[in-house]
């Protein structure tokens, strides 16, 4: 094994190679996690211990993190770590974290029906280029960085399809020992996510007389040459919460709203998971399709009778 270095430094040389090989975005993810807590806890160890990342999981959890947040902090520290054991800095050791069973499981936001109605109602009466955004989002359930890199060529009404091609996101950067913060647009974060979802009439309705006088080059959102931040977006959104006294509710909510509402519409799975532009069904099926009780008697009572000749 080579000479002991203290987590921090090989942090630091995970960073430098790690960078050559991922998007600016993700990086920048893990760096933030890295700094804000990783390296508070074990910068200044040269070995880790299954105890000391068991120890440092559940505090986590005790400080009221969501335990999807914690698994994403325990992603980035194995990486590194792992870096660690094939440079020759620390010896191979797997860990076993256990995460206690009777952990409620984070659920999802979902807006109802009628606070849903009464937003779309509201958004409708006061039509702004970023109320259309939120009314755009609740009907394709396209992520707040994808809609606020949509300009208005992405929109294609003859077709009747919007394209999803691009996001845009407050990255993190690190250059030259200094650490700053800059708005960029990139393509989305999987193949999958670049598509192109249908439009309801309904939204085409209210397209078509815009998409006809506004720049195609400018941004949807801002209805100009510079793009909206999603901070500012969801500033924005959590302002007509208050006004119509909607629960508050994350803006990424309103694609699992949108989502929950294909799903209970019958929509099938594989449809709605190219529509969330998902990697894989597999993660649509975990978030959105938990059947209950009278749904699971439906299904074999079906299959009882399927069997009768």
């Amino acid at each position: 094994m080579k000479e002991e270095k203290t987590f921090n430094e090989v942090y630091d040389a995970w960073y430098r190679d790690k960078r050559n090989y991922v998007k600016q975005t993700t990086i920048s993810s893990y760096v933030l996690t890295a700094e804000n807590h990783l390296i508070p806890r074990f910068g200044e160890m040269t070995s880790i211990s299954e105890q000391d990342v068991q120890n440092f999981v559940l505090e986590k959890l005790q400080d009221g993190f969501r335990q999807k947040t914690v698994r994403d902090m325990l992603a980035v520290l194995k990486m590194i770590v792992r870096y660690g054991c094939r440079m020759g800095y620390y010896q191979s050791t797997p860990w076993d974290i256990r995460f206690p069973k009777d952990y409620k499981k984070d659920d999802l936001e979902v807006m109802s029906i009628q606070h849903q109605r009464r937003l779309i109602n509201y958004l409708k009466t006061n039509i702004t280029t970023r109320n259309l955004g939120i009314i755009l989002c609740l009907n394709t359930g396209v992520r707040i960085g994808e809609l606020c890199a949509l300009k208005w060529r992405d929109i294609d009404t003859r077709s009747g399809v919007v394209k999803v091609q691009h996001t845009l996101s407050r990255v993190y950067k690190i250059e030259d020992g200094q650490r700053y913060t800059n708005l960029e647009e990139s393509t989305p974060k999987t193949l999958n996510s670049l598509r192109e979802i249908p439009l309801s009439n309904d939204m085409l309705g209210l397209l078509k007389p815009l998409c006809k006088v506004m720049n195609k080059d400018f941004y949807i959102l801002s209805n100009s040459k510079k793009p909206m931040e999603p901070r500012t977006l969801r500033n924005h959104f959590n302002s007509i919460l208050v006004e119509l006294n909607i629960p508050k509710i994350k803006f990424h909510g309103l694609r699992h709203s949108f989502a929950t509402r294909c799903i209970e519409s019958k929509c099938d799975y594989k449809t709605v998971s190219m529509i969330l532009g998902h990697s894989n069904i597999s993660t649509t099926l975990d978030l959105y399709v938990h059947p209950n009780k009278d749904q699971k008697k439906k299904c074999i009572e079906k299959m009882i009778r399927s069997m009768h000749f």
